[in-house]
């Protein structure tokens, strides 16, 4: 609630236990473990829109943690967030928990509204992502957990890139791909 009203964004209405509402009530519609003291419903027209110059978009990004930590992930390092369809909703109550209140910050790009140059994360067989030209504005381009990016938008992409990985594992976890990307840009205009 304090991100919403940090950012000037007003609950449509405000439970708050032993006030307006029982805390058992409260403890009933609860998805946490533990009963919360306060639930807010807001509007989502009232949420961010609008573009950045770097956007992470997520191609069928199924599981909300994930979702909810990209969008995160975009407030820490000032970019946007589109989701094509059959993406998790990012306001579900796992994504929404996972976002931290970012969902409040960052705002939610039309996938048609994507800046054109646009950089597919793929989890082998592209250039690495240390020689890629990152300057904005650009698109990181990120894939289903499974399935990754259909090749047809990656034959679209201005450049696949794979984040190189000197261990032992195949691949990484879709959101530790977006803040891996996110960094490598923040690192380089930082110099």
């Amino acid at each position: 609630m304090d991100a919403a009203l940090a950012a000037g964004i007003e609950p449509v209405e405000l439970l708050v236990a032993g006030e307006s509402v029982e805390p058992s009530l409260l403890a009933e519609v609860s998805t946490l473990g533990h009963a919360p003291r306060v639930v807010a419903v807001y509007r989502r027209a009232d949420l961010p829109r609008g573009t950045r110059d770097v956007t992470l978009a997520l191609w069928r990004v199924g599981d909300p943690g994930n979702v909810g930590t990209l969008i995160r992930t975009a407030d820490a390092f000032g970019a946007a967030v589109a989701l094509s369809d059959e993406c998790a909703d990012p306001l579900g109550p796992r994504a929404l928990r996972a976002t931290a209140g970012a969902i409040f910050r960052v705002p939610l790009v039309d996938w048609d509204a994507l800046p054109k140059r646009r950089i597919a994360l793929v989890a082998h067989g592209g250039e690495p992502l240390s020689e890629i030209d990152l300057s904005p504005p650009l698109t990181f381009l990120l894939g289903a957990e499974r399935e990754g990016l259909p090749e047809g938008l990656v034959a679209q992409s201005h450049k696949a890139t794979t984040i190189a990985l000197p261990g032992e594992a195949e691949s990484l976890n879709v959101a530790a791909a977006g803040a891996i990307a996110l960094y490598e840009l923040s690192r380089r205009s930082s110099l």
